[in-house]
């Protein structure tokens, strides 16, 4: 059977990779032409940008490769061909629609989200973080169980779930780092929505089990039953996705104060018995008070090292927040080669204080973005990227120096995003760019026609009645200055299109 091809003609924008992420310059690279993906394993098998924009020049592309033309959905599945032809099929996807500054972009990585939160995004009223917890977000995790005598997950978990892997999937998700809750159908539900829905996700059933810390109606009754629990999802996620194409099971205690010494112990063993060992994610040195409360917890330790000493400190482990890290636990963090997830949204909404970036970056640590729902108020990437080069302007205010040092640039925030978040989940040879080899991870931007073109009178509605989003273009600007108006402005109404592994997962417009 011929293979099949999809061709994707347009602007492509990426980070390109960096050797050190911290003390390079980030630029944009900026190409126009053509890529292609092979349909059957949805990795880029080529591209030219020696094409451009010219038709004649994509039309000598197909020439070339011996590609017979065929309308969209005709070949996307690598089993319907023209009758009696053996040729490759191709499909051709332009960029974009005339006028409107379209882009592909490598699909955002969120590598730290709560999906059981969705429906509180944007409550938090006037709580920090131990308290917010008490108030909001427990009360709705436990919403999560399944009926008396049932082991089905309730119709508000699908609803929720489905409904957030929909909202994030149209900002431009591909990949998402999700805590469930402590229930077994329910967490095993979002591993089948997210297989079914096309979007690549870690899935994790949060562990917790000290009484003195979990309220009584909603902990796991035992160390046994919190590592028990675990492995059943664990093992129903690795039953649907062997391969982990798409789902991986990722051990998840929740933070060190809701987990007893033997749970603790237990998963850091659970997670190592496996080839290669599962990916844990977990909180740390999220607020002032939970610090402290660690410490108190775990006198004689450090955060870093409790969860070193239980084994959760491992190149697979992604530690969201990490605020407050002294020197020494940052040197343990990048000595045992775990990662971070930088929240600002959520650390901002909190209260709970801002993420000295800079400094991890400098010390060799390994840097993604998380929206942190629903402490973060957005499920948007794009949100937590212009978060991110807010706050660190801020936190460049507050340093003695105040040299611009701790500043993240709108490219080096996008880099965090994209190319940071791969490596965050090790998939930094995978996903986020556009190489050949890697898999077509990629959402499609439209930022609008210019100011006067084909707009209402307003300017406010585009040509057709659809809205044209918040960015205002005038002619003038530079591919940079767009992408910085796109951060800056942006949002779902500018992604009209995304794709996980080359199979279209989301779409806003006719393209």
């Amino acid at each position: 059977m011929a293979p099949t091809y999809t061709l994707y003609h347009g602007t492509f924008i990426q980070l390109p990779r960096l050797v050190r992420p911290s003390g390079e310059r980030y630029t944009l690279e900026t190409n126009t032409g053509a890529l292609w993906v092979l349909n059957e394993s949805g990795r880029i098998e080529g591209f030219d940008w020696s094409v451009g924009s010219d038709e004649y020049g994509l039309n000598k592309i197909v020439e070339k490769n011996g590609w017979i033309v065929v309308p969209e959905g005709t070949a996307t599945n690598g089993t319907t061909y023209p009758d009696g032809n053996e040729n490759p099929t191709v499909v051709i996807i332009r960029g974009g629609r005339e006028g409107r500054n379209g882009f592909f972009f490598p699909g955002f990585i969120d590598t730290h989200i709560h999906a059981s939160q969705y429906p509180n995004a944007g409550i938090f009223g006037s709580s920090t973080l131990l308290d917010w917890l008490k108030k909001y977000t427990f009360p709705m995790e436990k919403s999560f169980a399944e009926g008396e005598n049932s082991d089905v997950a309730p119709p508000k978990a699908h609803t929720v779930y489905n409904r957030v892997i929909s909202r994030t999937l149209s900002y431009g998700t591909t990949t998402a780092a999700y805590y469930a809750t402590i229930h077994v159908p329910a967490t095993c539900l979002l591993a089948s929505l997210c297989q079914q829905r096309g979007q690549r996700a870690f899935i994790g059933r949060v562990c917790m089990d000290n009484p003195a810390f979990c309220p009584d109606d909603y902990q796991d009754a035992s160390s046994d039953e919190s590592i028990d629990a675990m492995q059943k999802v664990i093992d129903y996620v690795q039953h649907i996705d062997p391969k982990a194409k798409l789902v991986a099971p990722i051990v998840t205690p929740r933070f060190a104060p809701t987990c007893s010494h033997t749970a603790l112990t237990g998963l850091g063993k659970l997670a190592a018995s496996y080839t290669p060992p599962l990916h844990i994610q977990t909180h740390i040195s999220e607020n002032k008070n939970e610090v402290a409360l660690v410490k108190e917890l775990f006198p004689g330790s450090s955060y870093a090292q409790v969860y070193d000493d239980k084994g959760l400190l491992t190149p697979r482990t992604i530690l969201a927040h990490a605020v407050y890290l002294s020197a020494e636990e940052r040197a343990l963090v990048k000595a045992r080669e775990a990662k971070v997830s930088h929240c600002p949204a959520s650390n901002s909404a909190l209260g709970s204080g801002i993420c000295p970036v800079r400094t991890l970056l400098d010390d060799g640590i390994t840097v993604g973005l998380g929206t942190d729902v629903s402490g973060g108020y957005s499920p948007s990437i794009l949100e937590a990227t212009r978060q991110a080069c807010l706050v660190s302007r801020l936190l460049s205010s507050q340093t003695p120096e105040n040299n611009g040092r701790e500043t993240l640039s709108v490219e080096e925030a996008l880099y965090l995003a994209t190319r940071g978040g791969a490596q965050v989940i090790d998939m930094a040879d995978q996903i986020g760019g556009f190489e050949k080899g890697m898999l077509f991870d990629a959402q499609l931007i439209e930022l609008g026609r210019g100011v006067g073109e084909g707009d209402d009178q307003d300017g406010l509605v585009d040509q057709g009645g659809e809205d044209a989003g918040g960015i205002d273009l005038f002619g003038w600007e530079s591919w940079e200055e767009k992408i910085a108006k796109w951060v800056w402005s942006g949002d779902d109404r500018n992604v009209k299109a995304v794709w996980v592994g080359g199979r279209m997962v989301h779409k806003r417009a006719n393209i």
